[in-house]
């Protein structure tokens, strides 16, 4: 049967940066099926991921994944016209698995390859659920290893890095404070929850690079490490005194830090740049309070905010889909075939080369 060339290219996305396998079908700004498989539950007592063990899963999560995709959306493998694949940055042998993975579908079927930044796909993957991305945004990217402010003219082509973390991100500060409290792995998730519960002012942390020269030398970068070592030493002295801390407040207090830098440099930076949107992406942007209090902040400057569902925050195939579909609709050269992963990929670059 023959492609039916009046329709979008059909754009597999596999992703395989660090514990989910994820496979998805998007047809151009739509997602016809998404399937993950994830190991996470094999490293809570661990307190973190194992390398080895993510790349073993991946190994045995793909096939069945890619099968359940393709079912899901009612397609057969001759039907695909590209191929998207994770490049980085991520774990070096996980990525390893999808680009693998990739290449020998791509090679077998001689379709392109599109060896794609995974960060920006959690941008991108916006563009399934609310439609066509803004002209320009600024992309506010948290995650676990990921605190960044990107401006963004083209997500496919011309994207521009503000500014980052210049330690900690977000979510490993986030999980790292869980560690202390003696939550559950991972940490987030636990954190937020009891953020939820207690009194956001009750405790005050420090906000970093908000104060002097930092405050303009660093405009748009973040420091979460002088905060998680105040948590620390806070936690320190209460347990000395013979005192058992109060998690919620704890939690509140150190959640409203770290989301009151995050979001007054997003609003900022979309003030700065004459931008309309701030799109977010990233697994930290599951976190109730960020959501909260940028909505808040955005409204009163007169900037929309774009945070796709909770089911597309973490790791998965419909973001890497999504990019892969931006860069065949801009008509951007496919990767060679002979490309690697980038476990540090810049976030400025959209295709592996």
């Amino acid at each position: 049967m023959e492609k039916n060339t009046a329709e979008a290219p059909l754009v597999l996305g596999i992703e395989s940066t660090c514990d989910e396998t994820g496979v998805a079908l998007v047809r151009g700004n739509t997602l016809l099926a998404d399937r993950t498989a994830t190991s996470m539950d094999e490293y809570a007592r661990y307190g973190g991921i194992i390398p080895e063990i993510a790349s073993r899963a991946h190994l045995e999560s793909f096939l069945p994944t890619l099968d359940a995709a393709l079912d899901e959306a009612g397609v057969a493998l001759s039907d695909i016209d590209a191929v998207a694949v994770a490049a980085g940055p991520g774990l070096v042998g996980s990525l390893t698995v999808g680009i693998c993975a990739g290449k020998t579908l791509a090679s077998t079927l001689g379709l392109p390859i599109y060896g794609v930044n995974h960060v920006l796909g959690h941008l991108a993957v916006d563009g399934l659920v609310e439609g066509p991305l803004p002209e320009r945004f600024i992309g506010l990217v948290v995650s676990g290893g990921h605190s960044n402010l990107l401006h963004v003219r083209n997500l496919a082509t011309d994207v521009e890095e503000l500014g980052g973390t210049l330690d900690d991100a977000a979510g490993e500060a986030f999980d790292k404070v869980g560690r202390l409290l003696g939550l559950p792995y991972p940490g987030g998730p636990h954190v937020d929850r009891l953020a939820r519960e207690g009194q956001r002012d009750a405790i005050v942390f420090p906000r970093g690079l908000s104060a002097g020269k930092d405050k303009h030398r660093y405009r748009y970068d973040f420091s979460f490490s002088g905060l998680k070592t105040a948590v620390a030493r806070y936690v320190a002295s209460l347990r000395a005194e013979g005192k058992e801390p109060d998690a919620a407040n704890i939690c509140a207090g150190f959640s409203e830090a770290v989301n009151d830098s995050l979001t007054a440099k997003a609003v900022q930076a979309a003030l700065d740049h004459d931008c309309d949107t701030i799109v977010v992406g990233g697994g930290f942007s599951a976190n109730s309070r960020l959501r909260e209090l940028l909505a808040e902040r955005a409204a009163a400057a007169g900037v929309q905010v774009r945070i796709p569902p909770l089911r597309f925050c973490t790791d998965n195939g419909a973001q890497i889909a999504a990019m892969g579909a931006l860069l065949v609709a801009a008509g951007v050269e496919p990767s060679p075939l002979d490309f690697s992963p980038d476990s540090g990929m810049p976030l400025t670059t959209m295709v592996a080369r």
